[in-house]
């Protein structure tokens, strides 16, 4: 298998583990630091309240205690938060789509790429300034686990790589796992409900 050049360690890690050793990685990457944002929007205010209560009256064990709480349960959550951003990578391959995450228990969702019947790309005012958008896959119709990917970066060039593979396995042939499908069989075609034969070699001529 082959990962695109310059790819961080961690992202390296997952494509060669969980691609075949016959694919390669057209798209390896985790999704935009603006994923961070909101979590560290809430973590802030949270960690600032349990410092103040933890300087707030050394002497009184309850407010020093709640506030020791208070911090360790922030940074621990953040630190989930951030660790799950970190491990969290998008891979596309010209079979499949991956989506690999979690920290302690690690997950790998996959969609072929044969199985995308519809793939919408969407940017919001932010996403168009800070360079992510989001990813919305269907397939046939069903829900899939991979039915949305937000936070994804590198918007119009992830965006032309991903079309670009959809459209070529779109008419280049192929089952669900990218193996090449048979070729039609030749010899002529049938028009009408009607296949038109060649006389068999041997036999005799037929007689008006």
């Amino acid at each position: 298998m082959a990962a695109p050049v310059g790819l961080p360690a961690r992202a390296a890690k997952d494509v060669e583990k969980y691609l075949l050793d016959d694919e390669d990685a057209v798209v390896a990457t985790r999704r935009h630091w603006a994923v961070l944002i909101l979590p560290t929007a809430k973590f802030l205010p949270v960690l600032i309240a349990g410092g103040w209560l933890l300087v707030l009256d050394p002497e009184n064990r309850v407010t020093s205690t709640l506030g020791m709480l208070v911090v360790l349960g922030a940074l621990l959550t953040y630190a989930l938060r951030l660790g799950e951003w970190w491990m969290r990578h998008f891979i596309v391959s010209r079979r499949r789509v991956l989506l690999t995450s979690g920290v302690i228990v690690r997950t790998v969702t996959l969609l072929p790429l044969r199985r995308i019947t519809d793939l919408t790309w969407k940017e919001t005012l932010f996403g168009q300034v800070l360079g992510y958008g989001t990813f919305r896959f269907e397939s046939a119709g069903q829900q899939q686990a991979l039915s949305e990917i937000t936070f994804l970066p590198h918007a119009g060039a992830l965006y032309r790589q991903v079309s670009g593979l959809l459209f070529t396995s779109d008419w280049g042939g192929g089952d669900d796992e990218g193996n090449p499908e048979a070729p039609p069989p030749a010899g002529p075609v049938a028009t009408g409900g009607r296949r038109d034969t060649e006389p068999i070699p041997g036999l005799p001529p037929q007689q008006p």
